[in-house]
């Protein structure tokens, strides 16, 4: 039996590429694409694929929001999130909410295949660089603090955070993100309130400490 997949990527050219290298498989079969993360839940109980492989970085919703918006709804789809992203900070989180597997974009393709099966049969899968300590050691430090401020900011406030702790401007950032400059700037704002920053030197510190940066 064929394990169907929905793709949940804002690039066509990523969504092509991932359904040329998938259905290339005998036993993977793309049964829907969706290139916004507000259509995600819709797709998914209409088509009720064995995996969903999304990206953590929508517009509209986020990857982590589809996530968390999932979890209640018990459709039986297994997630691999596939992310630019290889830092502790990002899966934790969406390990946190209900994905199985975790591929950095830039891993090679049998590691996709290899998430997408694993996922399909129950199990997790990380692909290098990440591992299951290394991720273990950062939950338990985060769940060990007496506060964490980190847990106080939404879904768009923390993919702002990231790209602002790695340097891309409010313009940078809205076009990544496909929201307006004056949003982003508003999330940066709350996010730097809500963690009590005060300045660009406060949020490098801050992302360093958190994991989110690598030193």
């Amino acid at each position: 039996m064929r394990i169907s997949i929905v793709i949940a990527d804002d690039h066509e050219v990523v969504r092509r590429g991932l359904r040329a290298l998938l259905e290339g498989e005998p036993d993977l079969s793309v049964v829907a694409e969706v290139a916004d993360g507000a259509d995600v839940l819709s797709t998914l109980e209409r088509v009720k694929p064995d995996v969903l492989v999304l990206d953590l970085v929508m517009p509209v919703v986020s990857g982590l929001d589809v996530l968390k918006a999932l979890q209640p709804r018990r459709l039986g789809t297994r997630v691999v999130v596939l992310s630019m992203h290889a830092t502790e900070a990002y899966v934790a989180e969406a390990l946190r909410y209900g994905a199985l597997g975790y591929v950095v974009k830039d891993a090679g393709g049998t590691e996709l295949l290899k998430a997408v099966r694993r996922a399909a049969a129950g199990e997790r899968f990380l692909s290098a660089p990440l591992s299951e300590s290394s991720v273990r050691a950062y939950a338990d430090r985060m769940q060990a603090a007496s506060t964490d401020p980190y847990e106080t900011l939404s879904a768009r406030e923390r993919e702002v955070l990231h790209l602002a702790a790695k340097g891309h401007t409010n313009q940078d950032i809205a076009r990544r993100l496909t929201i307006s400059r004056r949003t982003a700037e508003t999330h940066r704002a709350n996010l730097m309130r809500k963690l009590g920053l005060k300045g660009e030197k406060d949020l490098i510190r801050f992302a360093l400490r958190r994991g989110i940066l690598d030193i």
